[in-house]
Protein backbone atom coordinates (compact mmCIF):
# COMPACT_ATOMS: atom_id res chain seq x y z
CA UNK A 1 0.00 0.00 0.00
CA UNK A 2 1.34 3.13 -1.01
CA UNK A 3 2.41 5.54 1.75
CA UNK A 4 0.18 8.70 2.49
CA UNK A 5 1.96 11.95 1.68
CA UNK A 6 2.85 14.35 4.73
CA UNK A 7 1.24 17.65 4.39
CA UNK A 8 2.11 20.52 6.10
CA UNK A 9 -0.57 23.53 6.05
CA UNK A 10 -0.43 26.74 7.41
CA UNK A 11 -1.72 30.27 6.46
CA UNK A 12 -1.77 33.97 7.10
CA UNK A 13 -5.18 34.50 8.70
CA UNK A 14 -5.31 32.48 11.68
CA UNK A 15 -5.63 28.93 12.23
CA UNK A 16 -9.28 29.60 12.88
CA UNK A 17 -9.61 31.32 10.14
CA UNK A 18 -12.24 29.70 7.29
CA UNK A 19 -9.97 29.75 4.67
CA UNK A 20 -7.49 27.38 6.38
CA UNK A 21 -10.55 25.35 7.83
CA UNK A 22 -11.45 24.66 3.96
CA UNK A 23 -7.86 24.00 3.00
CA UNK A 24 -7.22 21.31 5.76
CA UNK A 25 -10.76 19.15 4.80
CA UNK A 26 -9.54 18.81 1.13
CA UNK A 27 -5.68 18.27 2.50
CA UNK A 28 -7.34 15.40 4.56
CA UNK A 29 -8.52 13.98 1.49
CA UNK A 30 -4.87 13.62 -0.21
CA UNK A 31 -2.61 12.82 2.93
CA UNK A 32 -1.97 13.22 6.86
CA UNK A 33 -2.50 16.80 7.57
CA UNK A 34 -0.36 18.74 10.48
CA UNK A 35 -1.32 22.12 10.51
CA UNK A 36 1.32 25.14 12.65
CA UNK A 37 -0.56 28.31 11.88
CA UNK A 38 -0.85 31.37 13.51
CA UNK A 39 -3.22 32.55 16.50
CA UNK A 40 -3.75 35.65 15.41
CA UNK A 41 -4.01 37.29 11.74
CA UNK A 42 -0.63 37.90 10.31
CA UNK A 43 -1.91 39.86 6.88
CA UNK A 44 0.73 41.50 5.27
CA UNK A 45 3.75 40.46 7.09
CA UNK A 46 5.41 39.39 4.63
CA UNK A 47 8.07 37.45 5.19
CA UNK A 48 8.98 39.13 8.50
CA UNK A 49 10.21 36.14 10.84
CA UNK A 50 10.47 37.05 14.94
CA UNK A 51 13.89 37.45 16.60
CA UNK A 52 13.37 40.08 19.22
CA UNK A 53 10.70 38.63 20.86
CA UNK A 54 9.69 35.05 22.30
CA UNK A 55 7.39 32.44 20.51
CA UNK A 56 4.66 30.12 21.92
CA UNK A 57 3.71 27.37 20.00
CA UNK A 58 0.46 25.31 21.50
CA UNK A 59 -1.24 22.14 20.67
CA UNK A 60 -4.58 22.72 20.28
CA UNK A 61 -7.64 20.64 19.27
CA UNK A 62 -9.94 22.56 16.74
CA UNK A 63 -10.48 19.52 14.02
CA UNK A 64 -10.79 15.84 15.63
CA UNK A 65 -9.92 14.50 12.10
CA UNK A 66 -5.83 15.77 11.84
CA UNK A 67 -3.12 14.42 12.92
CA UNK A 68 -1.87 17.52 14.75
CA UNK A 69 -2.65 21.17 15.45
CA UNK A 70 -0.41 23.90 16.70
CA UNK A 71 -1.19 27.41 17.47
CA UNK A 72 1.57 29.81 16.94
CA UNK A 73 2.46 33.40 18.10
CA UNK A 74 4.64 34.26 15.17
CA UNK A 75 4.26 35.41 11.20
CA UNK A 76 3.99 32.92 8.87
CA UNK A 77 7.15 32.30 8.43
CA UNK A 78 8.08 31.27 12.16
CA UNK A 79 5.00 29.08 11.67
CA UNK A 80 6.83 26.75 9.23
CA UNK A 81 10.48 27.18 10.34
CA UNK A 82 8.89 26.09 13.95
CA UNK A 83 7.27 23.28 11.74
CA UNK A 84 10.33 22.26 9.85
CA UNK A 85 13.16 22.39 13.19
CA UNK A 86 10.85 21.30 15.90
CA UNK A 87 7.51 19.92 15.20
CA UNK A 88 7.80 17.47 12.28
CA UNK A 89 9.75 14.59 12.88
CA UNK A 90 10.43 14.70 8.70
CA UNK A 91 9.99 17.18 6.52
CA UNK A 92 6.70 17.21 4.85
CA UNK A 93 6.26 15.96 1.23
CA UNK A 94 4.48 19.11 0.69
CA UNK A 95 3.56 22.54 2.27
CA UNK A 96 0.00 24.35 0.55
CA UNK A 97 -0.64 28.09 2.58
CA UNK A 98 -4.28 29.52 2.71
CA UNK A 99 -6.26 29.50 1.45
CA UNK A 100 -6.24 33.21 1.52
CA UNK A 101 -9.04 35.59 2.14
CA UNK A 102 -8.04 38.34 -0.45
CA UNK A 103 -6.12 38.38 -3.82
CA UNK A 104 -2.59 37.60 -3.41
CA UNK A 105 -1.91 38.27 -7.10
CA UNK A 106 1.30 40.33 -9.17
CA UNK A 107 3.15 42.62 -6.60
CA UNK A 108 0.95 41.45 -3.10
CA UNK A 109 3.26 38.26 -3.52
CA UNK A 110 5.77 40.41 -1.64
CA UNK A 111 3.36 41.47 0.78
CA UNK A 112 1.56 38.76 1.42
CA UNK A 113 2.04 36.30 4.46
CA UNK A 114 0.44 33.72 2.92
CA UNK A 115 2.98 33.39 0.24
CA UNK A 116 5.97 34.44 2.56
CA UNK A 117 5.33 30.75 4.46
CA UNK A 118 5.06 29.02 1.24
CA UNK A 119 8.12 30.32 0.25
CA UNK A 120 9.64 29.20 3.41
CA UNK A 121 8.95 26.11 2.77
CA UNK A 122 10.37 26.37 -0.45
CA UNK A 123 13.59 27.73 0.68
CA UNK A 124 13.62 24.60 3.02
CA UNK A 125 13.27 22.34 -0.17
CA UNK A 126 9.73 21.32 0.46
CA UNK A 127 6.91 21.40 -2.45
CA UNK A 128 5.25 24.52 -1.58
CA UNK A 129 1.85 26.15 -3.01
CA UNK A 130 0.01 29.68 -1.64
CA UNK A 131 -3.91 29.30 -2.21
CA UNK A 132 -5.64 33.06 -2.43
CA UNK A 133 -9.31 33.67 -3.28
CA UNK A 134 -10.21 37.08 -4.14
CA UNK A 135 -12.81 37.67 -1.40
CA UNK A 136 -11.46 39.66 1.78
CA UNK A 137 -14.97 38.77 3.82
CA UNK A 138 -14.29 36.70 6.51
CA UNK A 139 -17.60 34.66 5.13
CA UNK A 140 -16.08 33.80 1.70
CA UNK A 141 -17.43 30.84 0.44
CA UNK A 142 -14.79 28.32 -0.74
CA UNK A 143 -17.38 25.48 -1.63
CA UNK A 144 -16.51 26.57 -5.36
CA UNK A 145 -12.47 26.08 -5.55
CA UNK A 146 -12.28 22.80 -3.16
CA UNK A 147 -11.71 20.46 -6.33
CA UNK A 148 -9.65 22.89 -7.90
CA UNK A 149 -7.27 22.99 -4.93
CA UNK A 150 -7.33 19.32 -5.07
CA UNK A 151 -6.64 18.77 -8.31
CA UNK A 152 -3.48 21.40 -8.21
CA UNK A 153 -2.50 19.94 -5.16
CA UNK A 154 -2.82 16.04 -6.42
CA UNK A 155 -0.47 16.88 -9.52
CA UNK A 156 2.05 18.74 -7.50
CA UNK A 157 2.11 15.30 -4.80
CA UNK A 158 2.61 13.48 -8.63
CA UNK A 159 4.63 15.35 -10.71
CA UNK A 160 6.56 17.50 -8.22
CA UNK A 161 7.52 21.47 -8.40
CA UNK A 162 10.52 22.81 -9.90
CA UNK A 163 13.71 23.03 -7.76
CA UNK A 164 13.44 26.45 -5.97
CA UNK A 165 9.88 27.31 -7.64
CA UNK A 166 6.39 27.83 -5.42
CA UNK A 167 2.99 28.34 -7.01
CA UNK A 168 1.14 31.02 -6.62
CA UNK A 169 -2.34 29.94 -6.67
CA UNK A 170 -5.43 32.55 -6.71
CA UNK A 171 -9.17 32.04 -7.62
CA UNK A 172 -11.79 34.62 -8.77
CA UNK A 173 -14.77 34.89 -6.98
CA UNK A 174 -16.82 33.29 -8.78
CA UNK A 175 -19.65 30.54 -8.68
CA UNK A 176 -17.87 27.24 -9.88
CA UNK A 177 -19.81 26.79 -13.00
CA UNK A 178 -18.58 30.31 -14.15
CA UNK A 179 -14.87 29.53 -13.28
CA UNK A 180 -13.45 28.93 -17.17
CA UNK A 181 -10.31 26.99 -15.69
CA UNK A 182 -6.80 26.91 -14.80
CA UNK A 183 -3.98 29.62 -16.68
CA UNK A 184 -0.41 28.93 -16.06
CA UNK A 185 0.49 32.63 -15.76
CA UNK A 186 3.34 35.33 -15.27
CA UNK A 187 3.06 37.43 -12.55
CA UNK A 188 1.27 40.96 -13.50
CA UNK A 189 3.47 44.75 -13.71
CA UNK A 190 1.41 46.39 -11.39
CA UNK A 191 1.41 47.87 -8.10
CA UNK A 192 -0.16 50.11 -4.75
CA UNK A 193 -0.37 53.78 -5.40
CA UNK A 194 -0.38 55.05 -1.67
CA UNK A 195 -1.89 57.57 0.16
CA UNK A 196 -1.67 58.64 3.89
CA UNK A 197 -4.84 59.68 5.53
CA UNK A 198 -2.94 61.84 8.06
CA UNK A 199 -4.86 62.83 11.58
CA UNK A 200 -4.34 63.88 15.06
CA UNK A 201 -5.38 62.07 18.04
CA UNK A 202 -6.92 63.59 20.98
CA UNK A 203 -3.33 64.10 22.81
CA UNK A 204 -2.41 66.34 19.93
CA UNK A 205 0.22 63.52 18.52
CA UNK A 206 -0.03 63.48 14.37
CA UNK A 207 -0.87 59.66 13.12
CA UNK A 208 -1.49 58.18 9.47
CA UNK A 209 -3.81 55.65 7.94
CA UNK A 210 -2.18 54.33 4.84
CA UNK A 211 -4.71 54.18 1.89
CA UNK A 212 -4.38 53.69 -1.91
CA UNK A 213 -5.54 52.29 -4.95
CA UNK A 214 -3.93 48.84 -6.70
CA UNK A 215 -3.12 49.79 -10.37
CA UNK A 216 -2.68 47.20 -13.34
CA UNK A 217 -0.17 48.94 -15.55
CA UNK A 218 -0.03 46.07 -18.07
CA UNK A 219 -2.22 44.71 -20.45
CA UNK A 220 -0.70 41.45 -21.62
CA UNK A 221 -2.93 38.61 -21.46
CA UNK A 222 -0.43 36.07 -20.23
CA UNK A 223 -0.60 37.80 -16.77
CA UNK A 224 -2.31 36.46 -13.72
CA UNK A 225 -4.30 39.61 -13.00
CA UNK A 226 -5.81 38.91 -16.77
CA UNK A 227 -6.97 35.36 -15.79
CA UNK A 228 -8.80 36.59 -12.80
CA UNK A 229 -10.66 39.55 -14.79
CA UNK A 230 -11.91 37.33 -17.00
CA UNK A 231 -13.11 34.16 -15.17
CA UNK A 232 -9.88 31.63 -14.83
CA UNK A 233 -7.49 30.62 -11.85
CA UNK A 234 -4.09 31.78 -12.29
CA UNK A 235 -1.21 29.65 -11.50
CA UNK A 236 2.19 31.69 -11.62
CA UNK A 237 5.80 29.55 -10.71
CA UNK A 238 7.36 32.18 -8.25
CA UNK A 239 11.14 31.78 -7.47
CA UNK A 240 12.99 32.86 -4.26
CA UNK A 241 16.19 33.86 -6.39
CA UNK A 242 15.72 37.32 -6.66
CA UNK A 243 19.18 37.57 -9.00
CA UNK A 244 18.27 39.83 -11.60
CA UNK A 245 20.46 37.25 -13.94
CA UNK A 246 19.83 39.81 -16.79
CA UNK A 247 21.31 42.57 -15.34
CA UNK A 248 24.82 40.88 -14.69
CA UNK A 249 26.19 42.23 -17.79
CA UNK A 250 25.04 45.20 -18.12
CA UNK A 251 26.74 45.85 -14.04
CA UNK A 252 29.96 44.14 -15.34
CA UNK A 253 30.65 47.32 -17.69
CA UNK A 254 30.86 49.93 -14.81
CA UNK A 255 34.01 50.76 -14.02
CA UNK A 256 33.52 49.77 -9.98
CA UNK A 257 37.32 48.30 -9.71
CA UNK A 258 38.98 51.89 -10.89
Amino acid sequence: MKKKPLILVTNDDGIAAPGIRALIEVMKTLGDVIVVAPDSPQSGKGHAVTIDATLFCNKINIDDQVTEEYSCSGTPADCVKLAVNEILKKKPDICVSGINHGSNSSVNVIYSGTMSAAVEAGIEGIPAIGFSLCDFSWDADFEAIKAYVKNITANALNNGIPKGVVLNVNFPKLEKENIKGIKICRQANARWVEEFDKRTNPQGREYYWLTGKFVNQDKGEDTDEWALANGYISVVPVQFDLTAHHAIQTLNTWNLND
